[in-house]
C-alpha cells in the first residue's frame, strides 16, 4: 500500500471516530428533542432554578426552543 493510501486511511479513521462520537452527543439529542424534553420535565420538577443558580448567571431556558419563540 502506498504511503498516500496509509495517510488517508488513518486520516478517514479519525475523522470516522470523531464523527461516531458525536452522534449520540449532538445529533441524537437534535433528532429526537420531543423526548429529551419530557425527560428533562420529569429530572427538573421540584427544582427552583433561582435557588440553584449562581449569582449573575442567567436562569436556564429551553435549548430545544427555536430562538425567537
Amino acid at each position: 500500500m502506498s504511503k498516500n493510501k496509509k495517510i488517508a486511511l488513518v486520516f478517514g479513521g479519525f475523522v470516522t471516530a470523531v464523527a461516531a462520537a458525536f452522534y449520540p452527543i449532538f445529533f441524537y439529542p437534535l433528532m429526537h428533542n420531543t423526548e429529551y424534553r419530557e425527560v428533562q420535565k420529569m429530572n427538573r420538577a421540584g427544582v427552583n432554578q433561582a435557588d440553584v443558580q449562581p449569582v449573575g448567571v442567567k436562569v436556564w431556558s429551553d435549548p430545544f426552543k427555536p430562538a425567537g419563540k
